[in-house]
């Protein structure tokens, strides 16, 4: 960043010279020009005073001006265009000059002026004629550098220029940049600090975002860290217990009246350690979100519908009623999807119900569709709401172990409201039950 800075402020320094150069030069050349005509013109006017020309019976030869005025040339030109005179040349050697665009101009307005430009001398000559009493032109003329001369003969002195702003722009450039990104520096090194303002306007939103970023990072490496925490937690109790179970087992620590007793939660605890590594799979496989692409145009009604009737035996188990009702309605979706948040939802309404409760399943249309699963069961505390959709959060983790519960159940619900663009909200009032509301 400080090299481009430093690059561009001295390109800028460079280009600013450069067409400054240019523009004076030809706003100089421009008044040098008006200069010469301005010039030419007196010249000539102070000539036709001095009566040297007055009757075209003078005598040429008495006329000598090629002393007298070097720099100027001097030309007297007869009614049919005639050379009579010429301080520079004699008149017999000289064509007629009736067809030069200035003795015209003469002729017709009074006088007249021209620049013929010498392309291989470098040089412009500069002529302006005037008309006299007797009918005749008097014509001046002088010459002068072209604009592309001035310019290379002051070349060596603007390339000195410069050179020396161009030292002067790259010191310049380099404290200019050290201060402008010093501040810079000074917010990287305290990004995290919410004290440290922004040395500039324009930095607060890119600074604002920066730090929502690295807090964001910062919070998803706490979760992935908390995650991984928990994991290791949920695995090790069955872990723990099918290894302590088996090696009683093993060394002949238990009588027959335990043995079955044994081995039962040896294949309980196996069952609840599969559920944790299937669940904390289906999770990881949410997070990628690869199953966006297969999304279709579903029934709700029907995708719920079929989930349900497997959901009757862990109704039963518990002496649970199910009623399900409703009215068919498309959404977009994935179907395998909207199964398992169905599942995950139902499969919770009878885990924390109380025996012989009752859970309602309801399938709405409209614009919004809606799933809405509602129990009569223990209910959830206001406070713990918000917090029941992380990751191994249990609001009564004594009955979802007893009953086979993951705690990772409406983690993945979530995951999936998220992944269809939906909304699910909680009622819940502890003591009286719990309704779940997703709107597509």
């Amino acid at each position: 960043m400080k090299k481009k800075i430093n690059t561009r402020l001295v390109g800028i320094a460079i280009l600013a010279v450069v067409a400054t150069v240019i523009s004076i030069t030809i706003v100089y050349y421009s008044f040098f020009e008006g200069q010469i005509r301005s010039d030419l013109e007196i010249s000539a006017k102070l000539l036709k005073d001095t009566h040297y020309f007055e009757s075209v019976n003078v005598d040429t030869d008495t006329i000598d001006l090629s002393t007298d005025i070097d720099e100027l040339r001097v030309t007297w030109i007869g009614a049919d265009g005639t050379v009579l005179y010429d301080n520079d040349a004699r008149p017999e050697e000289l064509t007629n000059h009736a067809n030069r665009p200035e003795i015209q101009e003469a002729f017709e307005k009074g006088s007249g002026e021209s620049v013929r430009r010498s392309d291989t001398m470098n040089m412009n000559t500069f002529y302006y004629a005037i008309l006299l009493d007797n009918g005749t032109v008097l014509r001046v003329a002088t010459e002068a550098e072209n604009i592309q001369s001035v310019f290379l003969t002051a070349l060596p002195i603007i390339l000195a220029i410069i050179l020396v702003i161009l030292v002067v722009c790259v010191i310049l450039s380099h404290m200019l940049t050290r201060q402008l990104i010093a501040p810079i520096e000074n917010m990287a090194q305290n990004i995290e600090d919410i004290g440290t303002n922004p040395p500039y306007r324009e930095l607060v939103p890119f600074a604002n975002m920066i730090r929502q970023q690295h807090a964001d990072i910062l919070s998803a490496a706490k979760a992935r860290q908390d995650f991984t925490a928990n994991v290791s937690h949920e695995l090790k109790t069955p872990l723990t217990a099918i290894s302590g179970y088996a090696e009683l087992i093993q060394n002949h620590m238990v009588d027959e009246a335990q043995h079955d007793h044994f081995i039962t939660e040896i294949r309980k605890n196996a069952e609840r350690l599969l559920s944790l590594i299937n669940d904390i799979i289906r999770l990881s496989e949410l997070d990628r979100n690869e199953e966006e692409q297969f999304f279709d145009v579903v029934d709700l009604y029907d995708v719920v519908g079929e989930c349900m009737e497997g959901l009757g035996i862990a109704a039963d188990k518990r002496n649970i009623t199910l009623s399900f009702e409703g009215e068919h309605c498309s959404i977009r979706a994935n179907r395998e999807m909207i199964r398992e948040l169905t599942d995950n939802l139902v499969q919770n309404a009878i885990r924390y119900n109380n025996e012989g409760g009752h859970v309602w399943v309801k399938v709405r249309g409209g614009v919004s569709p809606t799933l809405t699963v509602r129990d009569d069961g223990i209910g959830i505390p206001e406070h713990e709401q918000e917090r029941i959709f992380q990751r191994f959060y249990r609001v009564d983790k004594s009955r979802s172990r007893e009953t086979g519960g993951t705690g990772l159940g409406l983690a993945i619900v979530k995951h999936i409201v998220e992944i269809h663009d939906a909304k699910i909200e909680v009622h819940s009032t502890v003591g009286e039950g719990t309704e779940m509301k997703v709107t597509y």
